[in-house]
């Protein structure tokens, strides 16, 4: 597998993606969320936990504060903004690395952006409120598509796929089509399969197995398999273990970024993806 280099324009800076794996550490200010929920709801706590993961080795800064975990119910743009704006503006200026803020509602992207974040990360790849898009176009803003089946309401009712990585690959192309028609530029967007996002626990596996097929869109692939469900274990030891295989996994199918809770353990696993990758090429 040949990872190929791209310079990905953010809001303040640009990022050379291919030459290792960047790691997007993330950070959930949701009382909901199926890991690590209600633990950094409060902002010091979640100001702390921000400058931790920095200083652990992230790249990124992803902060989200609506859960889009299996059955999760949505929330009002006022509430995630009561969550996400005091943490933002503790942040702003403090740390070194980018911040990314996961959201699909444009009011609150363009509060995000307002108060610091240099990229969107759209869970819903412009399905849930297309007018994000143009939040992104007026703050020259990074952009990450993720691949989303349904409503995590309606996640356990959703039809087997018949071909997942064909789905993804369709379904993302045209995502990007739509960003690109409302004036986002091709080098601010990445794209994401969108792991545990609707999918079956084979339909996820099929897709790390298959993420080669994602370089055809030719834009960086993020990849966010860390503490999602299809890699549920025994105990959590065992499944931090399944982690750390399912983003080597997605290192050696190519992907530039990848979205972890455990920052400091995933950076050594990406070390090694990174070293048997640059073996084969």
């Amino acid at each position: 597998m040949i990872r190929k280099r791209f310079i990905w324009k953010l809001r303040d800076r640009q990022i050379t993606l291919g030459d290792r794996t960047l790691l997007v550490g993330i950070l959930n200010l949701t009382p909901d969320s199926f890991s690590d929920g209600g633990k950094y709801q409060d902002p010091d706590r979640a100001y702390a936990r921000a400058l931790e993961l920095e200083e652990q080795g992230a790249d990124i800064l992803d902060i989200g504060a609506e859960s889009t975990s299996p059955g999760s119910l949505r929330i009002s743009e006022t509430e995630e903004l009561k969550r996400l704006a005091p943490v933002l503006k503790r942040l702003r200026g403090k740390l070194a690395v980018p911040v990314s803020v996961d959201t699909y509602k444009s009011a609150v992207a363009a509060k995000a952006l307002e108060l610091g974040a240099e990229i969107i990360n759209d869970p819903s790849a412009l399905t849930f409120d297309p007018h994000i898009a143009k939040v992104v176009l007026k703050y020259d803003a990074g952009f990450i598509l993720n691949h989303m089946r349904g409503t995590p309401e309606t996640w356990a009712k959703l039809p087997p796929l018949k071909d997942p990585i064909a789905t993804v690959v369709n379904d993302l192309a045209a995502c990007v089509h739509r960003a690109m028609r409302a004036g986002v530029s091709r080098s601010r967007i990445a794209v994401d399969p969108g792991l545990g996002f609707g999918k079956r626990k084979e339909e996820n596996t099929e897709l790390l197995g298959r993420l080669p097929q994602l370089a055809q869109l030719d834009l960086p692939i993020l990849a966010g398999p860390s503490r999602k469900q299809f890699l549920r274990q025994n105990t959590d030891q065992e499944t931090a273990f399944a982690g750390a295989a399912a983003v080597t996994a997605a290192i050696l199918g190519g992907a530039h970024l990848v979205r972890v809770h455990d920052v400091k353990e995933m950076a050594a696993a990406a070390r090694i993806a990174d070293a048997i990758l640059a073996a084969q090429q």
